[in-house]
């Protein structure tokens, strides 16, 4: 029997923010805007040109926490969740993360005593940042455009989702690194409001970017190696 999922279509959209802030950040990446009244799942997704099925499969994924294999859904849209991906990609790299930059260096530079610090902390930022634009613009340039190869019967002899698997490497390893400097060694005197709240927002970045690789592993990926098991058995 299926396991009953948190969130259906015809539940109201907003029922899903007020039980779950963290969609918030799933709504806008799949191009769906605020100010949608009492509308459900169903009727937003419908007005918006968004596939309901892969819509819900990942909210019901990432709020449910439930990282087993066999919550890849049939019925998921390749190019929805392919969307929803590069999405992802475009908020941190060209949002979040030079927010945080900006926010960290003000930070960080606040007396002239503690300018040797800014400096390291601001390398390890900036040594973080490229090991996630790389990670990002090779999946945006490999494997995205192989997977919408992929749907289409085209299987590449030279690739297959396995590799990228193999080399999607933990990301968050760095930041977790400079989080852990900023809380214990950095030199602060007295209350400093600024480097508390930079330091909250590579918290919830780091969350964020931890949920967005559990996407691309646990349904992602499974997904696509069914498409092309089934591509395999058709030749």
């Amino acid at each position: 029997m299926q396991k009953q999922q948190k969130f259906s279509a015809n539940e109201k959209l907003s029922r899903l923010i007020h039980e779950d802030h963290s969609l918030l950040m799933v709504i806008s990446r799949f191009g769906l805007s605020l100010g949608f009244g009492d509308k459900t799942v169903k009727e937003v997704c419908e007005s918006s040109g968004i596939d309901c099925d892969t819509f819900l499969a990942v909210v019901n994924f990432l709020s449910e926490e439930n990282f087993e294999v066999d919550n890849v859904n049939e019925n998921i849209s390749i190019v929805s969740i392919v969307d929803y991906l590069k999405n992802a990609h475009s908020y941190f790299l060209s949002f979040k993360l030079p927010a945080i930059r900006n926010k960290l260096l003000e930070a960080v530079n606040v007396t002239d005593e503690n300018i040797p610090y800014g400096i390291i902390f601001m390398k390890f930022f900036d040594e973080y940042v490229s090991e996630v634009q790389k990670h990002m613009e090779y999946e945006d340039k490999v494997v995205f455009p192989y997977v919408l190869q992929l749907i289409k019967g085209e299987n590449d002899p030279r690739y297959s989702i396995s590799i990228f698997q193999d080399r999607h490497n933990e990301i968050d390893s760095k930041l977790e690194e400079l989080k852990n400097i900023l809380i214990k060694y950095y030199p602060a005197k007295g209350s400093n409001h600024l480097l508390t709240e930079v330091l909250f927002d590579i918290l919830s970045c780091e969350i964020d970017i931890v949920s967005h690789n559990r996407v691309e592993d646990y349904l992602f990926v499974p997904t696509i190696e069914a498409i092309e098991r089934k591509n395999n058995e058709l030749k």
